[in-house]
């Protein structure tokens, strides 16, 4: 099993889909949960939604293959929190969305297998997103990174009552500059079809926070969208026709990014 496939463009920007493969080892899905085993907490259709804004936009586009069971791409790989106090699942989840067991009874990796993870998949992915930035950041002096997230609209375990459809984070303004989510909020005021938030429950996780240095040429941003935007909950059949309204507000959205890119002060 590939770890990713990345699709290489020629914008400053790169649109990370952390959370879209289904692909488990057998030995590993033999040890799950029956209800884990349908990977229910993949953030469905991902690469369906996005693919035709990066091709539109000759973005690249970096996609793993595998299940967020087999380790979780957007966890720092300490394993560390990354909203304290809250629910949460960590690097190798052992529990789903709903509160529920990822694995069978006695059938949780141990640390050893944690880090034999870590370096097989989550290791290969991060050198290659990390590479990605740096050849776009080189040739255009400044790039865009863009995290791609869905979720289910309700999720009691997670957080109370019914997210926004859409949820910006920007780690509260730290992993781009002020001008980058000026024109994104710009965007999204300018819209009535969804509902969202800017740093709400949100924030961005671990890929955000960690390569978001627009002091160094490269910004981040998390997009967390609730998937009752783009399909029926829950799990349901990707929809073009449904879908369709949010790709042309997700084309605007990095168009302004863009834009704030490609107008910046190199130095800033």
């Amino acid at each position: 099993m590939n770890p990713f496939t990345l699709r290489r463009g020629r914008a400053p920007l790169l649109i990370s889909l952390p959370h879209d493969g289904m692909q488990l080892p057998p030995a590993l899905l033999a040890r799950l949960s029956p209800e884990a085993a349908a990977v229910p907490d993949t953030d469905w259709w991902m690469s369906k939604l996005y693919g035709p804004v990066a091709e539109a936009l000759e973005a690249s586009l970096i996609v793993p293959t595998f299940s967020r069971y087999l380790i979780d791409l957007n966890r720092p790989p300490d394993d560390s929190a990354l909203y304290p106090g809250q629910n949460s699942t960590g690097l190798c989840p052992a529990t789903r969305f709903d509160g529920g067991s990822v694995y069978r009874d006695g059938q949780a990796p141990s640390a050893d297998e944690v880090a034999e993870r870590v370096e097989r998949w989550w290791r290969p992915y991060h050198a290659a997103l990390a590479e990605e930035l740096a050849t776009l950041r080189d040739r255009h002096g400044r790039v865009l990174l863009w995290d791609g997230h869905s979720i289910a609209s309700r999720l009691p375990w997670l957080f109370e009552g019914e997210l926004p459809e859409l949820n910006l984070g920007t780690a509260q303004g730290r992993s781009c500059r002020p001008a980058t989510e000026a024109r994104l909020a710009a965007v999204l005021e300018a819209q009535e079809g969804f509902s969202w938030v800017i740093n709400g429950r949100f924030k961005g996780g671990f890929i955000t926070r960690h390569y978001g240095r627009p002091e160094a040429g490269v910004e981040a941003v998390q997009l967390e969208t609730a998937q009752r935007a783009y399909m029926v909950e829950p799990n349901g059949a990707f929809e073009a026709e449904r879908a369709a309204p949010l790709q042309a507000l997700l084309q605007r959205l990095l168009s302004a990014a863009l834009l704030a890119q490609r107008q910046a002060d190199p130095g800033v």
